[in-house]
């Protein structure tokens, strides 16, 4: 009989079966915390949002119960063509240009799974989302990382920068691709022009991919402009752009994403796509179609959802830093997105008796908040390799995509740790 141990997972998913969201996630829910660290929102999505999937669910027409095209819904990839037209400053045609997959995870996975070669290295740009390391691993690819470094005194993310050598030092004749997210998570760095050209000029030189995660697009303030990197000149044909409908909309429980890609590379992907979901669930594809239909003609006017999203979001980014400021946080005001990092080095806390990990100190930090203050966050620091942990650890991540009677509750709550370093 054989000895195999037929519970031991494959090589490649060896340290990666926990991640940050198990620990802080239950923690959260046992302390009874108010949640201001991950990023989902607790406020309803706009009417016109709801009200489509409800017609759809209540339709007549057998059709939207089916299984529909596995690239995508044709009355979706439709619209989707006609809005990234505009913004792609190019023709986009819907039914290459275009899929559709399970949120944006989906199209991350799909894209490092159909590019990536065993030893392909992968540069990121960190902090980064943490599914980023474990997907390229998966697919036998190199994760090579750079950090984008806060200034001395960091106020806002325009101060979170890249070093420019430090950068192409991380490309070689072994570099299959870079990936980035802007706006950022977790800074809420919005990349200029200067910098998205210098990722592009490396791009070019090395010819190497650009997965560019853009979730948070339409979530800019203070009038930065978000800039795709696919409109610079070379890099359309090189790039793979992702989009969210959850961070489009506040429907994450929708989990539906998109990859816009020359057709060369959307049929790679669509490959491998085929043969993890084959196909989307149509009724809320057939939705989120009408979603967008009803936003399109509206696009750059007030009357825009997404000028809306950025005003309301806008206020509550700036009522979070000012209750931050207010117990000793030293809050870097985020340019999109919506989290927001916060340096804790001026709060006086000692944890060497209250938690003896070797963890770093946003992790310990967090644990506290939690436990002794009913405030949930994040430690950033899990978004960095071993590496570079030490750039994240003096910071905790907050979400400001909450109801204003949730972000009222961790007022509260701060207002009450306020009232106690005061006596």
């Amino acid at each position: 009989m054989s000895s195999r141990d037929i519970y031991k997972p494959a090589d490649k998913l060896i340290g990666h079966d926990k991640n940050v969201w198990m620990e802080f996630t239950a923690l959260a829910r046992d302390y009874k915390a108010v949640n201001l660290g991950q990023g989902f929102p607790d406020l309803l999505p706009a009417h016109f949002v709801s009200e489509a999937l409800g017609r759809v669910a209540a339709s007549k027409n057998f059709a939207v119960n089916q299984y529909t095209r596995s690239q995508g819904h044709p009355r979706l990839v439709s619209v989707l063509g006609k809005l990234y037209t505009i913004l792609m400053k190019r023709e986009i045609d819907p039914l290459s240009e275009i899929l559709i997959t399970g949120g944006a995870y989906e199209s991350l996975f799909c894209a490092f799974q159909s590019f990536l070669n065993p030893g392909d290295e992968v540069i990121i740009i960190e902090p980064f989302f943490d599914c980023y390391v474990p997907q390229i691993s998966f697919a036998g690819g190199v994760p090579k990382f750079v950090p984008i470094r806060a200034k001395e005194n960091a106020t806002s993310t325009k101060d979170w920068v890249l070093d420019k050598e430090e950068l192409e030092s991380a490309f070689n004749e072994n570099t299959r691709a870079i990936i980035f997210n802007t706006p950022h998570n977790p800074t809420g760095k919005v990349f200029s022009l200067e910098e998205l050209q210098l990722i592009a000029d490396l791009c070019i030189k090395y010819n190497v991919l650009c997965i560019s995660d853009e979730v948070y697009e339409w979530l800019v303030y203070d009038g930065a402009e978000h800039i795709r990197i696919a409109t610079l000149p070379g890099m359309w044909e090189r790039t793979v752009t992702i989009g969210s409908a959850g961070k489009t909309f506040s429907v994450t429980g929708w989990k539906l994403g998109w990859s816009i890609a020359p057709k060369e590379l959307i049929k790679n992907i669509q490959t491998v796509q085929a043969q993890v979901t084959y196909t989307l669930a149509t009724p809320t594809q057939e939705a989120l179609a009408e979603a967008f239909e009803h936003e399109l003609p509206l696009l750059g006017t007030e009357k825009s959802y997404f000028k809306e999203l950025g005003s309301m979001l806008q206020q509550k980014r700036d009522l979070m830093a000012k209750l931050l400021r207010e117990v000793g946080f030293k809050p870097t005001i985020p340019e999109g997105g919506y989290f927001m990092m916060a340096d804790t080095s001026d709060i006086d806390v000692n944890f060497d008796e209250y938690d003896k990990s070797d963890d770093p100190q946003d992790y310990k930090f967090v644990r506290w908040l939690t436990k002794e203050k009913g405030i949930a966050a994040i430690p950033p620091s899990a978004f960095y390799s071993s590496q570079h942990k030490h750039h994240g650890s003096k910071y905790i991540r907050f979400c400001f995509i909450k109801e204003d009677s949730t972000l009222q509750k961790g007022a509260k709550k701060l207002k009450e740790w306020k009232d106690e370093i005061s006596k």
